[in-house]
C-alpha cells in the first residue's frame, strides 16, 4: 500500500505537475529536490496545504517556459520538508503511483496542473512480493562494468541484499541515463520489465560509454 492509498480512485484527479528533464520518480522511491523558482515554491506551498501530492514528469524537447510534457509521469507525496535561510525549499518526494496525462488544465496558478489517469498503473499501489524470484547475479554483473567505466561505485553488500524493487527502482532513478532512456524505464509496465530494460541499458552503455565526466560514488 503506497502512502495509504489502496485504489487508483482514491487519488486526486487533478494534480500539480513539475516538469524536470532527466529525472523520474517510481513507486516507493524517494527523490530529494531543491526548490527555488517562485512558481514552484508556490506549488509546494499549495501542495503542503492540501494532500502534499505533486506529479513529477519529464518535458519533451528543449527547455522553455512551457515545454510539452511526456505522456507518463509519477505522482509523489511530500514526505520531508525544510526551508533554508535563503528561501529555498528542500523536499523529498516519495513515489505513490504513475499516471497518464489525460489533459493539461487551463489554470491561474503560476505552475502547471493536469488531469491524470492513475488506473493503468494501479498496481504501483501494491508493493511486490519480496519472495518473487530475482535473478540477481546477471543484473549485478551488468551493473559492475557500467559503474566502473564511469568511476562510480555503490555499496555492493547492500546491492546484494536489497529487495528487487528497491534496487532496480533506485538505480533507474539515480543513474545518469538520457531522458528518453529514463522515460522508457519509467514506462516499463512491470518491475520485471523494468529490470530487463535496465539490464539491457547497462550492457549497452558499458560497451560504449558516453563522454560524460565520471560521477560520484552512490551510497
Amino acid at each position: 500500500m503506497a502512502q495509504g492509498y489502496v485504489k487508483a480512485s482514491e487519488l486526486p484527479q487533478v494534480i500539480p505537475v513539475f516538469p524536470l528533464p532527466g529525472s523520474i520518480l517510481l513507486a516507493r522511491g524517494q527523490l530529494p529536490l531543491n526548490i527555488f523558482e517562485p512558481r514552484y515554491l508556490n506549488m509546494v506551498d499549495d501542495a503542503m496545504a492540501g494532500d502534499r501530492m505533486i506529479g513529477l514528469i519529464q518535458p519533451v524537447g528543449p527547455a522553455g517556459l512551457r515545454p510539452p510534457l511526456t505522456r507518463v509521469g509519477c505522482a509523489g507525496r511530500i514526505t520531508s520538508f525544510a526551508e533554508t535561510s535563503d528561501g529555498r525549499y528542500l523536499i523529498t518526494l516519495t513515489g505513490v503511483c504513475r499516471f497518464a496525462v489525460a489533459t493539461e488544465m487551463q489554470v491561474r496558478t503560476p505552475y502547471r496542473q493536469a488531469r491524470v489517469d492513475f488506473l493503468p498503473y494501479e498496481a504501483d499501489l501494491r508493493a511486490p512480493d519480496p519472495a518473487e524470484d530475482f535473478n540477481r547475479e546477471p543484473f549485478l554483473s551488468a551493473l559492475a562494468p557500467y559503474l566502473a567505466g564511469r568511476g562510480m561505485d555503490i555499496d555492493w553488500d547492500t546491492a546484494r541484499a536489497a529487495p528487487q524493487e528497491a534496487l532496480v527502482n533506485s538505480l533507474a532513478m539515480a543513474l545518469p541515463f538520457d531522458p528518453p532512456e529514463k522515460q522508457a524505464l519509467l514506462e516499463a509496465l512491470t518491475l520485471t520489465e523494468r529490470e530487463a530494460a535496465l539490464t539491457a541499458l547497462l550492457r549497452i552503455e558499458a560497451v560504449a560509454p558516453d563522454d560524460d565526466e565520471p560521477g560520484p560514488a552512490m551510497q
